[in-house]
């Protein structure tokens, strides 16, 4: 699995002065940090960048490939940076992402083509979120349908099923797993993406790693190409590289409904089944969901 480190990102605190300021040293010292922790990828992100943001993303793309030699997801709803980062960027980049809106088609999809780089196709259209992997796949095939008229390959198309937040929205995980699964067959030469960490946003801090963690398993055994995650979470990475069989074995047989004796479990054993059984809707998310 291609791993993406989420955390040069202009929500966090010491990165975004670093942007305001045009510090390099602390974007030098997280790329470098990513980059030793595994990563095959780093995620740039800007978000709307509104004030002078082709300027700082071409700053801050080179910034970051004065350190690592790693491609560069970029990270942002500003079409002049996204071209900006894509002109500078060496190597061949990832635009993230483009929607399914006519509005983010037009403007970027150009980009895709002229730059020969891969996109994140994000399932957001103008009716907004799907409801359900059905709703999702349709995204999808209008996306392969477009990208044919630009001349963009399929395999350029990098699908992302939107995940939310279990807490808010656990009934649409269920959707984005089963997007996943069906994502071979319906379109066997594009890839799948998703941001991991929004799975467990708004989670209790030291719950996080283990819905992360579970929910890469599950997504994982569905061929899941890649994914933007904490890139400091040495578990997760461990599970990516196909480093805990075990552990996978044991989420795959909940996915399978077969009847688990937690007795004869250990705590952290305990704990990625009882994840699991809230992935899939089984069990109504809370926060105290490990001490039931």
């Amino acid at each position: 699995m291609l791993l993406i480190g989420e955390n040069l990102n202009i929500m966090s605190k010491r990165i975004g002065e670093a942007l305001r300021q045009k510090d390099p040293q602390p974007i030098k010292e997280l790329a470098i940090a990513e980059a030793k922790a595994g990563m095959d990828m780093l995620d740039v992100n800007l978000g709307p960048a509104r004030k002078e943001g082709a300027h700082l993303m071409e700053w801050v793309v080179k910034v970051v490939q004065e350190v690592v030699d790693l491609p560069i997801s970029l990270d942002t709803t500003n079409i002049e940076a996204m071209e900006a980062g894509l002109r500078i960027h060496r190597g061949r980049a990832l635009i993230n992402s483009i929607s399914a809106r006519p509005e983010r088609i037009e403007a970027l999809m150009p980009l895709a083509k002229k730059y020969n780089v891969p996109f994140v196709g994000l399932l957001l259209g103008s009716e907004g979120i799907p409801r359900d992997s059905d709703e999702r796949a349709l995204l999808a095939v209008q996306f392969m349908s477009v990208a044919e008229e630009y001349g963009v390959p399929y395999e350029d198309i990098w699908f992302d099923p939107i995940v939310l937040p279990i807490n808010t929205q656990q009934m649409q995980i269920q959707g984005c797993t089963e997007f996943v699964k069906i994502l071979p067959d319906l379109a066997p030469r594009s890839k799948s993406i998703c941001g991991l960490s929004n799975v467990s946003s708004g989670v209790p801090r030291e719950l996080k790693g283990i819905i992360n963690r579970t929910y890469m398993i599950m997504l994982k055994r569905y061929g899941l190409y890649s994914a933007i995650v904490d890139a400091f979470d040495k578990e997760l990475k461990e599970i990516a590289r196909g480093k805990m069989p075990d552990l996978e074995a044991l989420v795959h047989k909940v996915m399978d409904g077969e009847q688990i004796d937690l007795s004869k479990l250990s705590k952290e054993e305990r704990d990625y089944v009882k994840t699991t059984k809230v992935l899939l809707g089984n069990t109504l998310y809370s926060d105290s969901w490990l001490e039931v």
